[in-house]
């Protein structure tokens, strides 16, 4: 019976102790002073998976969806550090880099389907040093999208001059070749940051 209630005693102040610990972590602090700021952005991102020198390579395929007359095979994962140019030439002033990975999703061969995770970053400029992580679905698109299509992809957070980034970003393709699957495209970005 002692041990019992020893074991009861000490029960109770273990659970007495628990909120007191708990508070301490739950603190909210309410900021003031900050200031969300919108910053607008267009520049052009080019991705060769082809050529000599390719900006993406293929990391992993599945086994069993090996369909090598497909230019972006279902299920396979791909690596990528992309240029970010001024202009839709991929020789226009270079500004940064895309670094990132996507996998391929459409089980279709004549549709690009992908989830997309990158980090967007300037190398020069007024945005030196910073970026913004892009990590979203693109959506279902013909290998050689018209330059109408425009796919909309959610922005989830940056650093830098973008620090906790939200917004999203439009890309149009300003250019596309479906044999290699290189493609040029068009970003407009609207940022909302602090």
């Amino acid at each position: 019976m002692e041990k019992q209630m020893v074991f009861a005693w000490v029960m109770i102040f273990c659970l007495a102790i628990a909120p007191v610990y708990g508070q301490h972590y739950s603190k909210t602090i309410k900021l003031g002073g900050r200031v969300e700021k919108k910053t607008r952005l267009r520049f052009f991102y080019h991705d060769f998976p082809g050529g000599k020198n390719p900006t993406t390579v293929l990391l992993a395929q599945a086994n069993i969806t090996q369909d090598f007359f497909s230019p972006s095979p279902y299920s396979s994962l791909y690596a990528m550090d992309d240029p970010l140019t001024i202009g839709p030439e991929r020789t226009s002033t270079a500004i940064g880099n895309a670094q990132g990975l996507y996998i391929a999703l459409s089980r279709d061969p004549n549709k690009f389907t992908a989830v997309l995770y990158a980090d967007f970053a300037f190398t020069t400029g007024r945005f030196n040093g910073s970026s913004f992580s892009l990590f979203s679905r693109y959506p279902p698109t013909d290998f050689v999208p018209s330059p109408d299509t425009i796919c909309e992809m959610a922005i989830v957070g940056g650093r830098g001059a973008f620090k906790m980034a939200k917004g999203f970003a439009l890309l149009r393709a300003t250019s596309s070749n479906a044999m290699t699957g290189d493609a040029s495209l068009e970003v407009n970005v609207t940022l909302y940051h602090y």
